[in-house]
């Protein structure tokens, strides 16, 4: 397992990563949010992992600002930085929000995004699960990301199998993985050579503690980062995970 010691402010080296753990000031308006954020380096440049939270993360590599479902309830996007590529993993409000959309895009925006969520955004890359595209010299694997168990009280998932995607983008030598609203479903176990994954862990809507950890178990990740858990036991969840010592558990602001 690869070991950090997390000092504010100052570079913690190994052989994989260079990490800083420090913060990042959207803006000096007065009731802007300050947001936690990390340094990965990559075999190409650093990768900068911003935290914004629930589903919504945003990432700085080479020069590129790189959007995951932008949600207006969390931050102001008026103040955030535009967007080269924004994806958008399913078209439920608290990940596919048209306003921040907007206030995030350019006119070299792309906008990679889901069959449904493309009928009501007609710009951007549809891509359905299995398929893949480099856009702006980044590979974007979509991934299958659904319900099993959990479900309406008329019987269907809250997110039914191939509506939406999770995905898979590769910065340098990392892969890094975005799941997306899922379960711990089969398909995690064909996921070769994550570095780090983000997982869902919040009910109805995605995974129990046990259920998350599990779908670590099958992914296998180098450094886990639990995402979209709401009030969900993060302590059960690192509890869970205490004998597994191949992944980093890094627990952010990400309810």
């Amino acid at each position: 397992m690869t070991s950090f010691n997390f000092i504010k402010g100052e570079k913690v080296k190994d052989l994989k990563y260079t990490v800083v753990l420090g913060f990042f000031l959207i803006s000096m308006v007065s009731g802007q949010s300050v947001l936690e954020q990390d340094t990965i380096q990559t075999s190409s440049g650093n990768l900068v992992i911003t935290f914004v939270g629930h589903g919504t993360l945003m990432f700085n590599y080479n020069d590129k600002v790189i959007h995951i479902d932008p949600y207006g309830k969390l931050i102001d996007y008026s103040n955030m930085p535009k967007a080269e590529i924004i994806a958008i993993t399913h078209h439920h409000g608290d990940h596919f929000d048209l306003e921040a959309i907007s206030k995030i895009s350019k006119e070299n925006t792309q906008v990679i995004l889901t069959s449904i969520c493309a009928e009501k955004l007609s710009a951007g890359i549809v891509l359905k699960n299995g398929e893949s595209k480099v856009v702006q010299g980044i590979n974007v694997e979509a991934v299958p990301a659904y319900n099993i168990i959990n479900k309406r009280k008329d019987g269907n998932p809250f997110h039914p199998k191939g509506e939406g995607n999770g995905y898979i983008l590769t910065f340098g030598d990392k892969r890094v993985y975005i799941a997306g609203d899922t379960e711990n479903i089969p398909e995690m176990k064909m996921l070769t050579g994550i570095d780090i994954a983000f997982v869902p862990m919040n009910l109805p809507y995605t995974m129990t503690p046990e259920m998350t950890a599990n779908a670590v178990e099958m992914i296998n990740p180098k450094v886990f980062y639990p995402y979209h858990f709401g009030d969900s036991n993060t302590n059960k969840l690192v509890e869970l995970l205490k004998d597994k010592h191949d992944t980093e558990i890094r627990i952010r602001n990400m309810k």
